[in-house]
């Protein structure tokens, strides 16, 4: 195991431990919320390594003036989606929008829709930052199609990282990096910051894992409320976590899942 780079993320260890996350088995309904067209311009909060990105690209494109950006807070993750043939991605945290200096003015504002999958439930410290930094590039009738981690994602292995983690002296809730709202909780965000919601709910879906609970756990918590521990301690934590849930995450076969429950939606921004 080793350190976590600078900004938290390796796209190499996303894409080995958590593909599913862009699996077209997963990422259909919210895609169909989206329901992107030639000629669309769209943004993409939380591009990643742009796999999702780069499949709404060739919708859009079909047509003069469609245009898909990608935007992520995570530098690892920008560099990777451009290998991949992402031309237009930047980095900036969601929760309060910049612009790099040198970019197009005419790539920064009039989307038709913004588009989200597995990012939002990161953004904790500001979730109505992320709605402000929306509104700033949305046309007015713009729509938002997002899903992200809901109430009771990941059940479970979360009270085991907080069990872990106060046993030794750690503040669990402080370090928690996660946002997982109801729907009625991100439906008042989304009314307040002048959206017209037309689609939310959760959705609970069983997730079966390509490793290990504790692969899982390298690459969300240690690159997350574990980033500032030593290797022996972050090992030590996720071995506990690991153990405390194999009797509801590990199947007879040996194989291992995790109960995942998403937030979807489709919000549509009122003309002021």
């Amino acid at each position: 195991m080793s350190t976590p780079n600078k900004d938290g993320w390796s796209a190499e260890a996303y894409n080995r431990n958590a593909s599913f996350v862009y699996s077209d088995a997963y990422t259909v309904a919210v895609l169909s919320l989206l329901d992107a067209k030639p000629g669309d311009r769209i943004m993409d909060f939380g591009c990643g390594s742009g796999e999702l990105t780069l499949q709404i690209e060739k919708v859009v494109t079909q047509k003069d003036g469609g245009v898909i950006v990608g935007v992520d807070g995570s530098g690892n993750m920008v560099d990777k989606s451009r290998k991949n043939g992402l031309q237009k991605a930047f980095v900036s945290d969601i929760q309060d929008l910049t612009f790099p200096t040198e970019w197009d003015g005419s790539l920064s504002t009039d989307f038709d829709a913004v588009f989200s999958n597995a990012t939002l439930h990161w953004c904790k410290r500001n979730p109505v930052g992320v709605l402000e930094s929306v509104k700033k590039v949305l046309k007015p009738g713009g729509r938002f199609a997002a899903e992200l981690g809901g109430f009771l994602n990941v059940v479970g292995v979360r009270s085991a990282l907080h069990q872990a983690l106060r046993h030794r002296g750690y503040d669990p809730v402080k370090l928690d990096p996660w946002y997982f709202p109801t729907a009625d909780e991100y439906k008042g965000l989304l009314e307040r910051a002048g959206f017209e919601v037309k689609e939310i709910g959760l959705h609970p879906r069983l997730t079966p894992l390509p490793g290990t609970l504790y692969d899982w756990l390298v690459t969300f918590a240690r690159t997350s409320c574990l980033r500032d521990m030593s290797d022996e301690e972050a090992e030590s934590i996720m071995k506990e976590v690991e153990k405390i849930c194999e009797a509801d995450c590990r199947g007879n076969d040996g194989k291992w899942a995790i109960m995942y429950c998403r937030l979807r939606f489709l919000a549509v921004l009122k003309s002021s």
